[in-house]
């Protein structure tokens, strides 16, 4: 006879775990006991060396699916306690925490098919749930992770509740959330000025709906805005009023067939949208597939994942327009009483309830490319699951960009990046930002030694990481998106990265965005790029981009169209006044869009480049001329755009213009990474920037560079745009310090570090 005592550490709070343990500690024959600490599970068991061991071995391969088990250890004792039986003990709160917290996860079958049932308990229960599914991350305050540090904890269990919480044969044994309509939070409607109707919420949000009118509702982590997908007059009524003129609309279709009426769904987008974790998926569009929903050529598709959506799509509704409740650029609401305020006017009703969202989260949205996730954002369903590494990282917080914010905190060999934070140009957005770093912080028990942010200093996120007054390292836009690919697949040494964007400060004070790099996390050489395009206003050309399409057209020696505004760009160009030069591929792509008359403003942030990409036809190979000179390498595209500009004014279809022109990237890529490896001798290349969310470039650039001996490499765990940005910055710094054992400068912003206030100099 033998005691061990097991420590378990990784997602094993919130998932099960613990009644798994006691069934299996029972298939064993062993006694002892169980509980939650900071750092993970603890137990301590007596019996037979060998059906220990085997415990220990087996316990992995049978944990329950949403468990991620990432270490084990087990100390064996000949000095027995004598336990009599199998006990799940009280939590213990240690001194330092490395506990792994569960995103939130979509309804389980079985409680689908209990909140489907007629006589039980909680038939259309709209907050079901059970140690299998239900919110986690949006409810936890702290962590061990129990009802009382959860916003579950108002809501004292009934009688029946507490009986399945303390039956080890239930599969509510120790579920935090356990809940039902006598004891659990509660759900209610209101009219748009926010007074309280009578009668069953879910019904009465149903009934507006079907009256097209517009409902708020509060998911998991926030609210959304839903209307008939079916009905164009109430979506074009929810633009009007949200002023969301023509960015594409997100839907929750009711199942997965539904979904297919209106999109092409292939094997791997479905398991994608029918997985615990319920991301949006772009689905490219069937043709006759709601134009006043989606311009291009994708629909954002999602699935029920709360009872509450359930009850809310019922048997009739197939597609509801979802988008997130908020104002604009500011961050998604989750609270009921900024709802109804902030909303007035733009919803004309509320399905609320009253358990508290304690982190506002938004949903995740992907594509899938081969096989895999690869997100635009990435948020609801995996954070704040972490992102592992291969190596022990110094404690460092990497403060991210400006545009699609994120931040990311290490410990040990985890990164732990925040879910979607947005844009940090207003102040709801930027304190939100903070509070968020706070409670990872605190959650994950990281104080961290070392800030980084991007070089450029106006970034709200620079003078973040300025003020914490801690050593503050630098990390240029594009290494640091280089870096975060190496991370996402766990590389080392040093690659080729191209890496294409919009803007980025470069090491020479321009601004960079199409660039071929060489090197690893600590350092890097700018072997290529393209030829600099004015940006006729500077920062307006990144919305009105026929400010861009003619300044490529007078680069290239082309006709320059004569608009109102020509003279007045001729001018500017000539006395180059405000007219900084960019080397960014997402400018490249905007001024096309210009110049074949796809657009010339923009209502939302890519919308010309999301266009051209929609409008390029399938089974085109031609190319245009372009050429690559001098050092650093440069795609010099006059030659291209002059070309594409000829087949325009001949008449050929914009569709083939438009593919013609992609493909003439894609070759240059290839050559340019070719060029790269001649000097370099490295066959690895990694992909990485906003630019490579076009879903053209991305089905074909990574298999014409296998095809010419490469080993590609794209992102799969993190955004391939700047919310993915601060992985590298992270593993960057990290590779400097360690290396170099550099003595960096701190910050010289004002801050309180023991109350976390940050004030602004």
């Amino acid at each position: 006879m033998k005691k061990a005592r097991i420590r378990i550490e990784g997602v094993v709070q919130g998932v099960g775990f613990r009644p798994f343990v006691h069934r299996t500690v029972s298939d064993f024959g062993l006694k002892g006991y169980i509980k939650n600490t900071s750092s993970g599970v603890e137990l301590e068991l007596e019996g037979e060396e060998e059906t220990l061991r085997r415990f220990v071995r087996e316990l992995p391969a049978r944990a329950p699916s949403l468990a991620v088990i990432e270490h084990v250890t087990a100390e064996y004792s000949d000095v027995l306690s004598g336990f009599e039986d199998f006990r799940i003990l009280e939590s213990r709160t240690e001194q330092t925490r490395n506990t792994l917290i569960s995103p939130d996860i979509c309804i389980c079958d079985d409680c689908l098919r209990e909140f489907r049932t007629k006589g039980d308990r909680r038939y259309r229960y709209p907050f079901i749930n059970c140690t299998n599914c239900g919110p986690r991350f949006t409810i936890i305050r702290d962590v061990p992770y129990d009802r009382a540090k959860t916003s579950m904890s108002e809501f004292e269990m009934c009688p029946d509740c507490a009986r399945e919480y303390a039956d080890i044969g239930d599969r509510r044994y120790h579920a935090q959330p356990d809940c039902c309509p006598a004891c659990g939070p509660e759900l209610f409607f209101l009219d748009h000025d926010g007074n309280r109707l009578p009668g069953d919420a879910a019904e009465l949000a149903r009934e507006y709906l079907k009256q097209r009118k517009i409902v708020a509702v509060k998911g998991l982590g926030g609210m959304h805005l839903a209307c008939l997908a079916e009905r164009e007059d109430s979506v074009n009524e929810l633009r009007r009023r949200k002023h969301r003129d023509e960015k594409p609309f997100a839907l929750m279709c009711r199942d997965t067939e539904c979904a297919e009426k209106l999109c092409f769904v292939h094997e791997d987008e479905r398991r994608t949208l029918e997985s615990p974790e319920r991301p949006i998926v772009l689905l490219k569009k069937r043709e006759e597939g709601l134009p006043y929903i989606s311009e291009n050529a994708y629909i954002g598709m999602m699935l029920p994942y709360t009872p509450l959506h359930y009850l809310l799509m019922g048997e009739d509704i197939d597609a509801l327009v979802m988008t997130s409740a908020n104002l604009s650029d500011t961050p998604i609401m989750y609270k009921n009483d900024e709802a109804v305020e902030k909303l007035h006017g733009i919803a004309d009703g509320f399905l609320l309830h009253n358990r508290e969202i304690v982190t506002r989260c938004d949903d995740s949205l992907c594509w899938v490319l081969d096989g895999h996730e690869y997100f635009a954002r990435r948020s609801r369903g995996y954070v704040p699951f972490p992102i592992k590494t291969d190596r022990e990282l110094m404690p460092i917080i990497a403060c991210g960009a400006e545009q699609k914010a994120s931040f990311a905190l290490s410990k040990g060999n985890y990164v732990f990046l925040s879910q979607h934070i947005g844009d940090l140009k207003n102040i709801e957005t930027f304190d939100n930002y903070v509070s968020q770093t706070r409670h990872f912080e605190h959650m994950f028990d990281i104080l961290p030694k070392t800030a980084v942010c991007d070089l450029h200093p106006d970034y709200m996120s620079t003078e973040f990481a300025q003020s914490l007054r801690l050593p503050l390292v630098r990390v240029q836009h594009h290494h640091a998106h280089m870096a975060s690919c190496m991370a996402d697949n766990l590389l080392e040494g040093r690659v080729i990265g191209l890496v294409w964007d919009g803007t980025g400060l470069g090491t020479d004070g321009k601004i960079w965005g199409g660039e071929c790099l060489i090197g690893g996390y600590k350092e890097f050489e700018r072997f290529g790029s393209i030829r600099e395009i004015p940006l006729i206003g500077g920062d307006r050309a990144a919305k009105e981009i026929d400010r861009v399409g003619y300044a490529l057209l007078r680069e290239a020696g082309c006709e320059t169209p004569e608009t109102d505004s020509a003279p007045m760009y001729e001018r500017m160009l000539l006395s180059n006044i405000n007219c900084p030069h960019s080397s960014g591929m997402g400018r490249l792509f905007d001024g096309m869009a210009a110049i074949l008359g796809i657009r010339e403003k923009c209502s939302y942030e890519g919308q010309g480049a999301v266009l051209l990409e929609a409008c390029a036809v399938d089974g085109e190979d031609g190319l245009y001329p372009y050429a690559l000179t001098g050092a650093p390498l440069r795609y010099d595209w006059r030659e291209t755009v002059r070309s594409a500009v000829s087949e325009r004014d001949a008449g050929v279809p914009t569709g083939a213009v438009a593919a013609k022109f992609m493909n003439t990237l894609i070759v240059m890529a290839c050559e340019m990474c070719a060029a790269a490896r001649e000097k370099s001798g490295l066959d690895r290349v990694v992909l990485s920037g906003g630019s490579f969310q076009n879903m053209y470039i991305m089905e074909r650039l990574p298999e014409a560079l296998r095809q010419r001996g490469f080993a590609v490499y794209t992102h799969r765990r993190v955004s391939p745009n700047d919310e993915g940005l601060s992985l590298g910055q992270l593993m960057a710094a990290d590779a400097i310090l360690r290396e170099d054992n550099l003595n960096v400068p701190c910050g010289s912003a004002e801050v309180d570090r023991d109350k976390r206030q940050y004030r602004r100099r």
